[in-house]
């Protein structure tokens, strides 16, 4: 935390000379009393200089003046309770607090539509944690690129094709509702009709030498594809800044191949290369018929990044069953001594029905988002028929972003619209209901807020508690960061706005007589206000004006 950088070195530099090279961690306290712990002495409380080295930390806690009390306990835990009198001075400069001094290019690879099948809700998670991800690599100060890195390549084409010569089709008579009912048709074909599967892999390999004919039908299904994507992505407020795909990377895989066999990092078996890393299982380069994998077309897209954007990590947010595809992976990228620099999974799990099964339409297939997101929107509308299309819009945006991002994205959840679109509980219907509130109250009181100072000495309990709640943002900003986690900024800006809601209901704050105090309040919104609004811009909500 940029506040008690200062202490939180001065115990390194302590620990450093007693002990050796140790990493101050702060923690959120148990003990309500406090704000925060630090727990690296619980594992040295065994150590011969342990009295000597909680001496020093006592001494220089009890200099430090931005702790206004602290306490070690028999266990070693420190607990630690910020002077808030010294902290309120940062509540204007948290955006500058949150920046990183070595600021990276960062790389987010998600979304991952494939050409001829809509954007369902498999998909909603990798777009809700990677947009969030985004902003907030944005807002630490990192130079930040997302691809969607579409499947527009391979033998799926191939079967599309194939499907629309065999039934005599024309291209230009194609749109984008045709095109998704091809797709499940023709893939069922090519595994049960052999002369199918014989016309598909020939049209493939004709894909793969650039045939004229092919190359133009591929062209016109991506163009219709990526158009149909285009618009989804629109109604949910997300954009990506780079559309490679599969396509992009292809002519780059022969070449690959032949220098991994001329450096003896792959090898044949039974036809196929494998790398000669030695794992269980083995990891495959291509298949036996010499056809690519995912993992052919991911090798070759590292490289091919390597070359046009220098990239320092590069973080793949697809779902956690691709665990094994992305270990293979990342190891072979070291191995082939592709890239030095940092490669990530970040997995989540699945959104399920109420029944805990993946979520689906009722004839089974996986629904699309335009469809749960025009679902959400007319439940939103039969709770608040006055609501104009463009508050409804956001609202229903904030409902699918806010469901999925309050959730660990390791853990699955249950998908249920009632609860989600609850005001009450903890919903992103909740978090915007506050944000307006506070903004009314704010208008109400016609008085310009930047020039108030807070007296800190007539504080009653609720402004204690939402101003030393709102003093953790750097720590929940940095955890979210560090671990790739959004959920703390969603569960911080939940509980922030359950804390205003408190100040709110406790008075009538606009009524007080006491004018101090009434200021004190209005202050404490006005930072509400800028902090709740910087917690949305990370999650990837918009805030509304009006519910």
């Amino acid at each position: 935390m940029y506040q008690l950088i200062k202490l939180i070195k001065n115990l390194e530099d302590e620990l450093q000379e007693l002990i050796g090279p140790e990493s101050i961690s702060l923690r959120i306290s148990n003990n309500p009393n406090y704000d925060y712990q630090i727990n690296n002495l619980v594992k040295f409380q065994n150590h011969e200089k342990i009295k000597n080295i909680e001496n020093s930390f006592y001494k220089i806690i009890d200099k430090e003046s931005s702790i206004k009390k602290f306490e070690i306990t028999d266990n070693y835990f420190i607990n630690l309770e910020i002077n808030i009198e010294t902290f309120t001075h940062n509540f204007d400069k948290i955006r500058n607090n949150i920046k990183v001094q070595n600021p990276q290019t960062v790389l987010l690879d998600y979304g991952g539509p494939n050409i001829g099948k809509p954007l369902h809700v498999g998909h909603l998670r990798s777009l809700n944690i990677g947009r969030s991800l985004y902003r907030i690599y944005e807002l630490a100060g990192h130079n930040v690129l997302s691809d969607i890195h579409m499947g527009d390549w391979g033998m799926p084409i191939a079967q599309i094709i194939s499907y629309i010569d065999q039934n005599k089709i024309g291209i230009d008579d194609i749109n984008i509702d045709s095109l998704e009912k091809i797709y499940p048709k023709a893939s069922n074909l090519y595994l049960e009709d052999n002369e199918f599967k014989e016309l598909a892999q020939a049209n493939n390999k004709m894909l793969n030498e650039n045939n004229s004919k092919i190359i133009k039908k591929w062209k016109k299904l991506r163009e219709i594809s990526i158009e149909s994507i285009k618009d989804t992505l629109q109604v949910l407020n997300q954009q990506f800044d780079l559309w490679m795909g599969e396509s992009d990377v292809n002519h780059l895989i022969p070449g690959m191949i032949k220098k991994l066999k001329d450096d003896g990092k792959i090898s044949l078996d039974d036809g196929a290369y494998v790398s000669n890393f030695i794992s269980e299982p083995k990891i495959l380069i291509t298949k036996s018929d010499g056809s690519y994998l995912y993992l052919t077309t991911d090798l070759a897209t590292v490289l091919n990044r390597t070359k046009q954007n220098k990239v320092d990590k590069t973080l793949y947010i697809v779902d956690k069953r691709q665990k094994l595809h992305f270990e293979q992976l990342i190891k072979s990228i070291k191995y082939f001594e592709f890239s030095d620099k940092e490669y990530q999974h970040i997995a989540f799990g699945t959104v399920n029905d109420s029944n805990g099964n993946p979520y689906k339409t009722r004839e089974g297939d996986a629904k699309k988002l335009i469809d749960l997101f025009e679902e959400t929107s007319l439940k939103i509308k039969q709770i608040n028929k006055d609501l104009d299309d463009d508050t409804n819009k956001l609202l229903a945006n904030t409902v699918l972003t806010f469901s999925d991002l309050k959730t660990n994205r390791m853990t699955d959840y249950k998908f249920d619209l009632d609860k989600f679109t609850n005001i009450s509980g903890k919903t992103g219907i909740y978090v915007q209901y506050a944000l307006v509130r506070a903004k009314k109250l704010l208008n109400n009181a016609s008085i310009n807020t930047s020039a108030l100072n807070l007296n800190i000495r007539d504080f009653d309990e609720s402004d204690l508690k939402l101003t030393r709640e709102l003093i953790k943002f750097e720590y929940f900003f940095n955890l979210a960061l560090e671990n790739n986690e959004p959920h703390h900024l969603a569960d911080y800006l939940y509980e922030l706005s359950n804390l205003f809601n408190s100040m709110y209901q406790n008075e009538n704050i606009l009524e007080n007589e006491n004018e101090i105090v009434k200021f004190n309040k209005l202050k404490i919104t006005e930072y509400f206000i800028a902090y709740s609004s910087l917690l949305m811009e990370c999650l990837g909500l918009e805030p509304v004006e009006e519910m």
